[in-house]
C-alpha cells in the first residue's frame, strides 16, 4: 500500500511540475496588459497555481509514504 502511495505521489508531483512549467514558460500567454509605455503578456495564473498545488500535494504524499513510522 505504501509503495502505491509513493508512486501516486511521485506521479502527482511530476504532473504538477510539468503543468506549472508549461503555464509559465511554454504555453501562449493568456492575458495582455497594454499601458502607455509597454505591452506585457501574463501567464495563465489559474494553471500555475493548480500545478503548484498538485506539485506540493504530490510531494507531501510521496514523503508521507516514504517515511517509516515507528510504533
Amino acid at each position: 500500500m505504501k509503495a502505491l502511495l509513493l508512486i501516486v505521489g511521485i506521479l502527482l508531483a511530476t504532473a504538477g511540475g510539468v503543468i506549472t512549467y508549461r503555464a509559465l514558460y511554454v504555453e501562449p500567454k493568456s492575458a495582455v496588459v497594454i499601458t502607455e509605455s509597454e505591452v506585457r503578456e501574463l501567464p495563465n495564473y489559474t494553471r500555475v497555481i493548480g500545478g503548484a498545488l498538485l506539485f506540493v500535494g504530490g510531494s507531501a504524499l510521496a514523503l508521507y509514504a516514504a517515511v517509516r513510522t515507528v510504533k
